[in-house]
């Protein structure tokens, strides 16, 4: 699960930059260390905008799935931040990383 052949789609490739995109992929790799490989197929991440001065971050991350249950808040600095539901799927053979509006 969540192996080697990942693909992003235009919407993800036009609306993200690279660095956000990569770090979405990181989630996902730490959360396969961390549970030993049983995660859910569907990964969820909120991103939002942090809109705060005095936060040195501007783009917050909640990384979620449902079964089982997981939960993660991250704080991190990119160059444009966004509000955004992105979804990462495994199908077995590939992960596609999509906005929840591209579903």
């Amino acid at each position: 699960m969540f192996g080697s052949n990942r693909y992003i789609t235009r919407g993800i490739n036009q609306g993200i930059s690279m660095d956000l995109t990569i770090f979405l992929w990181s989630r996902v790799d730490a959360l396969k260390l961390e549970s030993d490989g049983d995660m859910d197929y569907l990964q969820v991440f909120e991103l939002k905008e942090i809109k705060d001065p005095e936060v040195k971050a501007n783009q917050l991350v909640i990384h979620r799935t449902e079964e089982p249950e997981y939960r993660r808040t991250h704080a991190i600095t990119v160059e444009k931040p966004i509000t955004e539901k992105v979804y990462v799927i495994d199908s077995g053979d590939y992960s596609t990383m999509l906005f929840a509006r591209e579903y």
